[in-house]
């Protein structure tokens, strides 16, 4: 049987996501010597990053002591930055929200507006929550367009004017914490995963204003050379009846100019639906409104046949919806599947599950409480935190 490290940061890591909830459960999964386990384990317990919480059943011998992760050793804000709104929440070190708070913005107001928006939010949050800025460990962002994630910078993202490589962390200096920033289809599919993870390969579609894809490999988030993978809104979709649209990047019928959220709400006012906003369209589906069904659908067919050559290509466990426009459910992901099935290879498509998210308005909260949680528990920053501990 193949062992994994035991180092501090790993053995952190098992009992956060549930692997292991004891000092001989940490031993047979990282097969190291059980005084190594023990002394590093009392070292995570001293830095307040583990703790004891009783006895187990005994399977002879003396009962087990019961290791739980502290969650409550600090906070992390999660910034979940939209096209026409900002939320952020404040959670555990669990992604538990503790508190959370959302507002309208405009992404093109630029970033000195945006992030003085974003700033009185966490600030509001954190006081909700009881918390100081003392108490955060970490902070996650997730934005919507290319970032190059080492730096946190956003990358010339085609719905963000006026934030191509601005240095998005230096608006959380305050903190004195890491700051992650990524594009928020990654951060959404962290979200997805949730906090034990998964070690499935999955796509995670976004639909909003935009379209895009994380992409998950053996459970952890892809990004590319350059970050930008799963940019799928932007794949040429043929248009049968000839028309051509086009698309904010400057090329004609991208799928995001085919299916996006603003495509959905143009072909409803072009037929003559009384609606402001594409959250009107998706609740007039979701209610049972013919016509509005009827679009949602078309937008979920168009959609699958970009994501019918992804499962050929990439052969994914699962497809997850989410976004604005998953909330319309069921006639969205009846248009995707029909699409995708009609179209995958048999083999490729054989036992896909396409699935709408469970809760596609708080993935991206979650997700970026886990990426600032994933980050700041790496194996080098359990390090520090232990020789802070110990000094």
């Amino acid at each position: 049987m193949a062992h994994s490290s035991a180092s501090p940061g790993a053995l952190l890591h098992h009992v956060r996501t549930g692997r292991a909830r004891s000092r001989a459960e940490l031993v047979a999964l990282t097969g190291a010597a059980r005084n190594t386990v023990s002394g590093r384990v009392d070292q995570l317990i001293a830095a307040n990053l583990l703790a004891e919480v009783g006895r187990g059943w005994s399977t002879g011998g003396r009962p087990p002591t019961i290791l739980e992760f502290n969650s409550g050793a600090g906070c992390v804000l999660a910034v979940d930055l939209g096209v026409t709104s900002v939320d952020v929440a404040v959670t555990d070190l669990s992604a538990r929200v503790r508190a959370t708070l959302g507002h309208p913005i405009d992404i093109s107001d630029g970033p000195g507006p945006v992030l003085a928006e974003v700033d009185r939010l966490c600030r509001a949050a954190l006081a909700e929550a009881g918390l100081g800025p003392d108490d955060v460990r970490a902070v996650g962002v997730g934005v919507p367009g290319p970032v190059e994630f080492s730096t946190g910078r956003p990358s010339h993202p085609p719905i963000m004017p006026g934030w191509h490589d601005h240095p998005i962390p230096d608006a959380f200096a305050a903190y004195d914490c890491p700051v992650f920033v990524d594009n928020d289809v990654n951060v959404m599919a962290l979200g997805e995963m949730g906090v034990g993870g998964s070690d499935q390969d999955v796509l995670v579609v976004k639909v909003g204003t935009g379209i895009g894809c994380g992409v998950v490999v053996e459970g952890r988030v892809y990004r590319g050379a350059q970050g930008s993978a799963g940019d799928i809104g932007h794949i040429h979709v043929p248009v049968a009846d000839g028309r051509t649209v086009l698309c904010r990047c400057g090329n004609v019928n991208c799928l995001e100019a085919l299916a996006g959220g603003a495509s959905l709400l143009r072909d409803a006012l072009a037929a003559g639906m009384a609606v402001s906003t594409t959250r009107d369209v998706v609740e007039l589906a979701r209610h049972g409104d013919g016509p509005a069904l009827e679009l949602v659908r078309g937008t979920g067919r168009t959609i699958g046949t970009v994501l019918a050559a992804l499962v050929n290509f990439f052969n994914p466990h699962r497809i997850v919806v989410t976004g604005g426009v998953a909330q319309a459910g069921l006639p969205l992901l009846a248009g995707i599947r029909e699409a995708v099935y009609g179209r995958s290879m048999p083999l490729a498509a054989r036992t896909l599950d396409i699935s709408v998210s469970q809760a596609p308005e708080m993935s991206g909260r979650v997700g970026a409480a886990l990426m600032a949680i994933e980050g700041w528990l790496d194996e080098d920053s359990v390090r520090d935190v232990l020789d802070a501990a110990t000094s």
